[in-house]
């Protein structure tokens, strides 16, 4: 191996390197959040890396080049291989008897549309061939509002619209009714979520958030979408209602954040144990990783999990079917949140709020 490709080699595991330890601290800044997303691909390249330094290397350097290379993937493996069939899952199947007892049921689409995006159809012809119960659609403008509610207020009766032209737009379609709904501004101004209570066809109520806190990028903190995502893990768990967290997270399944709000929440991950079940991006298959989700009470009963196919938009639909019965059940459980992580998160949601400042991206789909 030459001396230009010895360096660019070195430089390679030490930007691996870097990747893989960065985002174990607490910094709440995207170009340090932002490397937790491509754990996979970090994975992969890892491995590649590992096979080139035992063909090319010398013994020493090859030996140093190795030990460095197998705290990298091991690392990355550790977070990720939680998402596979080889981790135990959270989320318990339903049982025989709750999969008959269908009017406790609940199919959830939940899809980000990608503002700029114009294939209505794609997506309606998607809501109409699946049924859910719920639909939801994120970033959503006037248009988005007025081409689905055209074509599927036949189909849903409760409709709750935020149409927003900066790319956090939202709308909630059920055919479920919809009671004690709030759309709010928790932490970041022009950036919405909706809470809601829904009640199933046996009369049983559980709570809906919807969620869609901003996206990390390299210029800029991440107190905002982390400050989001950690209050409504609070609110969900002092919620007297089962409850389920759904939308673009903006964050990875195995993050630093998303692993706070599953302590914080109490609440369920169903791909755990079970896949990636990778959201975004739809157009670039070698750059995908899980950024839409479902977060689910221990009272609910995993009926399907499936990726939808592409309508068009950066990120691809996923669905949830769900069972709601009477009593808690989980096959493991988030760690609890301590009094001291709850302190941070008061502090971080503090400071956030005391800045005066435009969301994130408002300006990327014009």
């Amino acid at each position: 191996m030459s001396l230009i490709l010895k360096s660019i080699f070195w430089l390679m595991v030490g930007i691996l390197f870097l990747s893989s330890v960065l985002p174990l601290s607490k910094i709440p800044h995207g170009a340090v959040r932002g490397l937790a997303f491509p754990r996979e691909q970090f994975f992969v390249i890892t491995l590649v890396m590992f096979v080139l330094g035992i063909v090319f290397l010398d013994s020493q350097p090859r030996m140093y080049a190795l030990i460095t290379l197998t705290v990298v993937a091991g690392i990355h493996l550790a977070y990720v291989v939680k998402f596979t069939p080889l981790w135990a899952q959270q989320s318990v199947d339903a049982s025989q008897a709750e999969l008959a007892d269908k009017d406790s049921h609940v199919t959830i689409l939940a899809s980000n549309v990608k503002q700029s995006n114009r294939d209505f159809g794609a997506l309606i012809d998607l809501i109409k061939a699946e049924k859910p119960e719920i639909a939801t659609a994120l970033e959503v403008d006037q248009e988005w509002t007025d081409e689905l509610h055209a074509a599927l207020k036949d189909d849903y009766a409760h409709w709750v619209t935020v149409p927003k032209d900066n790319s956090y737009g939202m709308v909630l379609m059920s055919k479920l009714p919809l009671s004690e709904t709030q759309v709010r501004e928790l932490l970041v101004e022009d950036v919405p979520s909706i809470r809601t209570t829904v009640r199933n066809a046996d009369g049983q109520e559980w709570r809906l958030y919807i969620v869609h806190p901003e996206p990390p990028v390299p210029n800029h903190d991440t107190k905002g979408r982390d400050g989001e995502i950690a209050m409504i893990g609070i609110e969900a768990s002092k919620d007297d209602m089962p409850a389920i967290v759904t939308g673009d997270l903006n964050d990875v399944a195995w993050s630093t954040t998303t692993r706070r709000f599953q302590r914080l929440s109490g609440l369920l991950d169903p791909r755990v144990g079970r896949g990636f079940y990778n959201t975004f991006h739809a157009g670039i298959p070698i750059m995908r990783w899980p950024l839409d989700h479902l977060f689910h009470d221990a009272e609910f009963r995993l009926i399907r999990l499936s990726r939808l196919r592409n309508i068009g938009s950066d990120h691809f639909p996923i669905m949830f079917s769900l069972a709601l019965t009477r009593t808690e059940k989980a096959i493991t459980t988030p760690e609890p949140s301590g009094a001291e992580e709850r302190d941070e998160v008061r502090e971080l949601v503090q400071d956030e709020k005391e800045k005066d400042r435009e969301a994130i991206g408002t300006d990327w789909e014009k």
